[in-house]
């Protein structure tokens, strides 16, 4: 049997058995009409991932599949959340033959998406808000433009492994500016614009933690069979593979599905555990309650990603702490969280756990550790050198950092944030982000007494972007950081919208016709 078979049967056969598991539970937060046709969408561009022999030919079926099922699917943002890793985002130059220019843009599955998906949506959310004369920017939608325009102002070069500096040019800016609306702004803009209910959001998580069961299922099958599952796109679309594509660490597979990397699919994990301490609380008692937290959090162990298992634990405590009814729920809340982490300990993989924690004693990849605070210490001096707006070239003052895979690797998002764009540039990146979780505590503040409900949803986004923001100090910016940055954003001030309007509903004086003579 073919190679490529083998993997579209596997790959089509976990996700198939996810669906029909999670079915009962998901059928709870969505529409029978989009589940059915969110699974046929991913079974069908899952199988043409494997089948297609070329990525355009790919393309072809998926752009006009994603076309059609975003267009009939009620709820845009949820249908983003789902498909975002369905395959790696591998990316492919789109060929510029005779059109007198290097290149145009890459396209991977979130480009796809992006034009497939958020370009319509966002142009029904522009005709519906002008009909109603409520079309406007607001705060966190200037913030997120002013960074995009520094992005695109301060060209960084490429680190390339020939050392040759490039220089930006007029159709490079263009570039610049239509990559960073279509696939960040509209993302932020749809996310906040788009949602308007609560059976939106849970929609929007329930999609997720579907997506990141059907990763988690796969990483587990990755780790037990030491079988990476989606390599194989890389080679046979005859594109890079990301850095250090399925690591060993301490001697075992670092999975990773379809998230492009361990960090990523561990960092998307963390934050579906998230979106579930939420979606758990309108179960009743039954197996799926317990058996989605235990898959994603297998998944999560076999990334051996420290940082996102850290993150995790932020996220759920900051839940639990934002839950409270009484003080009593804070400790049952750790005391079930020391439960888990002593069976874990006991469990087989307890000891290969401990020798990757340095405050445990572990050894495994310490030079990583090492080589990160060398790393922090030149960037700081090369930082205080240019506070207000970064140095673009920074990278020539580091060659001595390079690793031996021929890159400076700096894995602190804030860091590479503040070298290359300076204080102005991390006082908009965290201003953006810090409004969203200002949003988010707000609606749960407003919604805490009448609508308990409704605030733990704003608990759960709060709870996400903390933990993100935690995350993002031992992890580049880079793939499924950067949607679920900006969705987290953008589901922070859809709920704060939604507590407004329904805040102004209640306080809305009666007519004169209803108050008593």
């Amino acid at each position: 049997m073919p190679y490529f078979l083998k993997l579209a049967i596997v790959t089509l056969a976990v996700s198939g058995l996810t669906f029909a598991i999670a079915k009962p539970v998901a059928l709870r937060f969505m529409d029978a009409g989009d589940f059915a046709r969110r699974r046929n969408v991913w079974l069908v561009l899952t199988a043409a991932a494997f089948l297609c022999s070329n990525f355009w030919l790919f393309v072809l079926i998926a752009a006009p599949t994603l076309y059609w099922a975003g267009k009939k699917d009620t709820n845009p943002i949820a249908f983003y959340l789902l498909f975002m890793n369905v395959i790696p985002s591998v990316s492919v130059e789109i060929p510029t033959a005779g059109l007198g220019i290097n290149e145009l843009f890459a396209v991977d599955i979130l480009m796809l998406l992006s034009l497939c998906v958020l370009v319509p949506a966002a142009r029904r959310i522009h005709r519906a808000n002008t009909a109603q004369s409520g079309h406007r920017l607001r705060v966190m939608d200037w913030v997120l433009l002013g960074y995009g325009a520094l992005q695109v102002a301060l060209f960084v070069p490429p680190d390339l492994s020939t050392h040759v500096i490039l220089q930006n040019s007029f159709t490079g800016h263009l570039r610049a500016i239509f990559i960073f609306i279509v696939t960040i702004y509209l993302l932020y803009y749809v996310a906040s614009r788009s949602v308007r209910s609560r059976g939106a959001i849970a929609d929007a998580m329930a999609a997720f933690c579907l997506a990141c069961t059907i990763m988690a299922v796969t990483a587990v099958f990755e780790a037990l069979k030491h079988w990476p599952l989606y390599t194989f796109l890389y080679t046979k679309w005859e594109t890079a593979a990301p850095i250090d594509q399925y690591l060993i660490r301490g001697g075992s597979l670092r999975a990773e599905a379809s998230a492009g990397h361990p960090l990523a699919l561990a960092y998307l994990l963390a934050i579906a555990l998230g979106f579930w301490l939420y979606l758990q609380s309108r179960l009743n008692t039954g197996a799926h309650k317990l058996l989605v937290p235990l898959v994603l959090c297998a998944g999560l162990i076999v990334t051996f990603s420290r940082g996102p298992w850290i993150g995790a634990i932020i996220i759920y405590l900051v839940y639990a702490l934002l839950r409270r009814q009484r003080t009593s729920d804070l400790f049952r809340a750790a005391a079930v969280l020391f439960i888990a982490l002593a069976l874990v300990a006991l469990s087989p993989l307890g000891e290969r756990i401990a020798s990757m924690l340095p405050f445990m004693g572990g050894k495994v990849a310490e030079g990583s550790l090492t080589y990160r605070e060398i790393l922090a210490a030149r960037c700081w001096q090369l930082i205080l050198a240019h506070p207000f707006f970064g140095d673009q070239l920074a990278y020539l003052h580091m060659q001595d950092l390079r690793q031996g895979q021929g890159i400076i690797d700096v894995v602190n998002t804030y860091l590479y944030v503040t070298l290359f764009y300076g204080f102005v540039g991390i006082t908009l990146f965290l201003g953006f982000i810090l409004t969203g979780l200002r949003k988010a505590l707000r609606a749960r503040a407003a919604w805490r007494q009448r609508d308990p409900d409704a605030a733990l949803i704003a608990s759960s986004i709060a709870a996400c972007i903390i933990g993100t923001l935690f995350m993002l100090l031992d992890c580049s910016f880079i793939l499924g950081y950067v949607p679920m940055f900006f969705t987290l954003a953008g589901l922070a001030t859809a709920s704060a919208s939604m507590a407004r309007a329904e805040k102004s509903r209640i306080s809305e004086p009666l007519p004169s016709a209803a108050l008593p003579g």
